[in-house]
């Protein structure tokens, strides 16, 4: 399968994928107007959020979003009804299928990037080249356009599995400020609480030693390091004041029930929690998409549990009227080869995939972009990374 992509398909700048993203989402207007004050002061007036949802390694659309049944690279999977008429997706998500009516489907993704590495930063960076910068993951973009949250919140929460913690490098050329802060497993950080066997009154002396202290570091040295050591501390003393939202007894178990017993679906609950409490910027990873053997039982076992986890995410954002406010993204670095190889796997494919948006002013229920009958090219116009969400 050769490269189908056409160069002026990858001509868009930095500068309009993020304010295509952002900005378009919002219903503001069109790319490269990120940088626009007026643009920015609106994004903030109005509390706009982002959920983020990344599949990591590469969700096949064909087990997804854009089936293609009985077909030679169809695979075993039928393709369902949703609620709106004349859209079908895998029947692997039926609970979706049936919030079709609050969902953008891209089925027209075309990019470059071949590998794992380049195609994450081509998305969650805006570029995938090593230019002697580091640029700025998109939550630490949407922290630094918007401002902090008005809620005293983290503005970038990155919910993952595995270990969390100040994740500084996400920031890039920002500083370290911007960078995100990571909830291993959904759990608050590590000796987030003040110990029993220290007083508050000895904590808070502690506190005004260390800012004196930094101060007085920052008149002779760089200031970065500094920097992030004290937004450590500050987003630490503020996370101590909502160490309720990390109590899982609280959460009801009709839903974690709708969500799913699995991991996925108690750290979609916490970042339901975290848009609630007021986060800007919320990322869910999910790991183990990348099946170059096995795809079909791989994508049989991940892919309910993305079903129940994100339908129920739409529905409760709907019902507490929150879903005109929080732009919704689910999708990978690339889509998956519709030629099956050897392994019964998929490989890698950037050239024609599809990824599901929602709310914040989106036009719903509809399948944007096609591809043609096997699924491995675009039919009509391809869209990059910058102008997907010109929907």
């Amino acid at each position: 399968m050769k490269n189908l992509c056409t160069p002026h398909d990858h001509l868009l700048s930095r500068r309009e994928w993020l304010g295509a993203s952002t900005v378009g989402a919002a219903s503001l207007g069109a790319s490269g107007m990120l940088a626009q004050p007026a643009i920015a002061e609106e994004l903030r007036k109005n509390d706009k959020q982002v959920l983020f949802i990344w599949l990591d390694g590469g969700m096949s659309q064909l087990e997804s979003w854009d089936p293609k049944p009985n077909t030679t690279f169809g695979g075993p999977f039928r393709a369902i009804p949703t609620k709106v008429p004349g859209i079908h997706i895998s029947e692997l998500l039926p609970k979706t299928a049936s919030q079709m009516d609050k969902l953008v489907l891209v089925r027209s993704l075309c990019t470059q990037d071949n590998s794992h590495s380049a195609g994450v930063d081509r998305i969650q960076r805006g570029d995938p080249k090593n230019r002697g910068v580091t640029y700025p993951y998109l939550g630490s973009a949407v922290s630094k356009l918007m401002g902090p949250c008005s809620s005293g919140m983290p503005p970038y929460v990155w919910i993952k599995p595995m270990s969390g913690g100040f994740i500084t490098k996400d920031a890039g050329f920002l500083g370290p400020k911007y960078g995100a802060i990571a909830f291993g497993d959904g759990k608050a950080p590590e000796n987030l609480l003040r110990p029993d066997s220290v007083s508050l009154e000895a904590d808070l002396a502690r506190n005004e030693l260390r800012e004196k202290l930094d101060k007085t570091y920052r008149l002779t040295r760089r200031k970065e390091s500094s920097e992030a050591s004290s937004t450590v501390f500050d987003m630490a003393a503020k996370l101590q004041k909502r160490i309720d939202l990390f109590d899982q007894s609280k959460i009801p178990s009709k839903d974690l029930e709708r969500y799913g017993i699995t991991e996925f679906g108690r750290h979609m609950l916490q970042a339901r929690r975290m848009l609630e409490a007021g986060v800007r910027f919320v990322k869910v990873t999910s790991y183990g998409w990348d099946t170059h053997g096995d795809n079909f039982n791989g994508h049989l076992s991940l892919v309910p549990k993305v079903d129940m986890a994100f339908s129920a995410m739409l529905e409760d954002l709907q019902q507490r009227g929150m879903l005109d406010n929080v732009l919704v993204i689910l999708m990978s670095e690339f889509g998956r080869t519709p030629r099956i190889n050897g392994h019964l796997g998929r490989d890698h494919w950037p050239e024609a995939w599809s990824l599901a948006m929602a709310g914040c002013g989106l036009k719903k229920g509809l399948a944007s972009g096609k591809t043609n009958k096997l699924g491995t090219a675009v039919e009509g116009d391809a869209h990059d990374i910058g102008s997907m969400f010109h929907v």
